[in-house]
């Protein structure tokens, strides 16, 4: 947090070592959220790079109040938000398109099961409402708390809480009928 503080200050004074930094702290959690949110990495990559670029732009103009990775995040959302509006991204690539995340397993077998589970994860996951989608993945991945996610949406906690168990059920149904088959 105090790294970030510091981090925004440098920045805001033009320090491109700031932003380098920035960009490795954050980028690859942001990447993640939204590939899972897009279903697309290619598509991902380019929605963190925009929100990159904003704040290279935007620096020094703003003061950012709450914690640079709430910002980022926030950031990331809502650029996924606008687009979606825009019907470009969310159902322009087909789920089978869809890689996982990198994988921290070991051995070949270990890398193949992994890769087939992570499939029906994302599978599974493209199926949800978005707003339940973007509950689950913003709290698992983002690792942020119920009352960042309400506030990021403008909304309440139990209404996050609610959108985060229905997909928690959603998921589980889907994925246990997949067991199923």
């Amino acid at each position: 947090m105090l790294e970030d503080k510091l981090l925004i200050w440098k920045l805001n004074r033009g320090s491109k070592e700031a932003l380098c930094r920035i960009y490795e702290k954050y980028r690859d959690n942001l990447v993640r959220i939204a590939a899972g949110l897009v279903n697309d990495v290619s598509a991902a990559e380019d929605v963190v790079q925009e929100v990159f670029l904003a704040l290279v732009h935007s620096a020094g103009k703003h003061e950012i109040r709450k914690n640079l990775k709430g910002y980022l995040t926030s950031c990331v959302v809502n650029k996924i938000r606008n687009l979606s509006r825009e019907k470009i991204m969310l159902d322009s690539v087909s789920i089978d398109e869809v890689e996982p995340a990198a994988s921290n397993l070991k051995t070949p077998d270990e890398f193949l099961a992994g890769d087939e589970i992570s499939q029906k994860l994302y599978k599974a996951l493209y199926q949800l409402p978005y707003e339940q989608k973007e509950a689950v993945i913003l709290h698992i991945q983002g690792k942020l708390k119920f009352r960042e996610i309400a506030e990021m949406q403008g909304i309440s906690v139990k209404t996050v809480l609610s959108r985060y168990n229905y997909g928690l059920n959603k998921l589980r149904a889907l994925l246990n009928s997949e067991v199923e088959k």
